[in-house]
């Protein structure tokens, strides 16, 4: 992906070189351009450490302003009252300015991140949806001490991409059958209460719930997350819903399953719940014993609710074949209606817990493999999978 960043006079300037590095780090081309304001901020020898290019700070005969006017995706950040207010109203009087109407005018996708006091931020907000209706798309800022601060920079990535394969789709460029679906994601362990402080609870850290939820962002989907107990931190960018409890996340997931295209069900469900809970702190002094009872199975009440949905199960063995493994997901096929599963051994070393790898097998109609990779990776894959299968 190529995309120009403008960087305008906000403080917030100063955060625009980990921005930057950020995407060069996911191998996308970024070329600065920079208002005089921003200089006496950052220095531009900065920016162009960050991005490997020499950054433009004036217009010249080389018309730096038409050359660089249909890259990707010119992405304002950050984004001043003023530099917002000049595009809404064509304003022309700096080499970002100018940068932008024409980029505007060649149905560019452009991307504004404001950052300024939050009363500025009131006051120009009639020119943000001005621009909003206009096609622009903006990172909203994150509301703290009187300021609309620069938002996390994952937030500002994530977003970005989404508009380029929105753009993309949207001009017949690329098929991509993702887009505008509206996709539930469930991920991290469940709780069960014991007593007001304590329960029972598994392993599982939300992260290839949280990277399959990503994925679906930037193809375009609309991305709900029922987020059960997690050690991952979640976007701003993404909507959350709460479900701490296997009996909240059943809730939930009865409620909402009816309006979703696909469900993808990442959460590590508890199979057993406390018989009685403790009103009170149980008292460490006693001998406890626990009765329990099994909880019903979720993902085996999806296709009784909405029976057009596109339902994805995750089965997680431990040590046993993979011959096994197959044969326990198309089990769950069969069982839940699932039209896909992801099953994947976690005693195998790089795919336990909380791991940053996985390696899994897909399991529908045929079987697929994943080779031990990133869980950003596989996420892919099943993208790849669930778009191959809506088709």
């Amino acid at each position: 992906m190529e995309i120009v960043l403008c960087v305008t006079g906000s403080i917030a300037a100063t955060e625009t070189i980990k921005l930057a590095r950020e995407f060069r780090r996911q191998e996308h081309s970024v070329k600065a351009f920079m208002t005089n304001e921003a200089t006496k901020i950052i220095h531009p020898n900065a920016l162009e450490f960050a991005t490997g290019q020499e950054v433009v700070l004036e217009l010249t005969g080389k018309i730096e302003h038409v050359k660089y006017s249909q890259v990707d995706l010119v992405l304002v950040a950050p984004a001043t009252a003023n530099t917002i207010s000049k595009l809404a109203y064509k304003i022309s009087d700096n080499p970002v300015n100018t940068l932008l109407i024409t980029a505007y005018g060649h149905d560019t996708p452009i991307v504004f991140v404001p950052s300024m006091h939050d009363s500025m931020y009131d006051a120009v907000s009639e020119n943000v949806e001005k621009l909003k209706d206009e096609g622009i798309k903006f990172v909203n800022p994150r509301i703290d001490e009187g300021k609309a601060k620069f938002p996390a920079i994952e937030d500002i990535v994530l977003e970005s991409v989404r508009a380029v394969n929105l753009d993309k789709v949207n001009k017949g460029l690329v098929e991509n059958n993702i887009a505008g679906k509206n996709i539930l994601i469930s991920l991290g362990g469940t709780f069960e209460a014991i007593d007001p402080i304590r329960g029972i609870s598994n392993r599982s850290s939300g992260k290839m719930g949280l990277e399959l939820a990503k994925e679906a962002f930037k193809r375009g989907a609309n991305v709900t997350i029922l987020a059960a107990h997690h050690s991952v931190s979640i976007p701003k960018v993404l909507d959350v819903i709460d479900t701490e409890s296997s009996v909240l996340m059943t809730q939930k997931v009865e409620e909402l399953v009816p309006d979703f295209d696909v469900y993808i069900a990442t959460a590590a469900v508890s199979d057993f719940t406390p018989i009685s809970k403790e009103d009170s702190k149980i008292s460490s002094s006693y001998n406890l014993s626990l009765e329990f009872e099994p909880i019903a199975k979720i993902i085996q009440k999806i296709k009784k609710i909405n029976e057009d949905i596109f339902l994805v199960g995750f089965k997680a063995e431990y040590n046993i074949s993979e011959e096994r493994m197959i044969k326990c997901a198309q089990t769950q096929m069969k069982d839940a209606g699932t039209d896909l599963v992801v099953a994947n051994d976690v005693s195998n070393e790089g795919c336990e817990f909380g791991s940053e790898t996985n390696e899994v097998i897909l399991v529908s109609n045929e079987i697929k493999k994943v080779s031990l990779s990133s869980k950003k990776e596989i996420a892919k894959s099943v993208f790849d999978e669930i778009s191959e299968k809506l088709n």
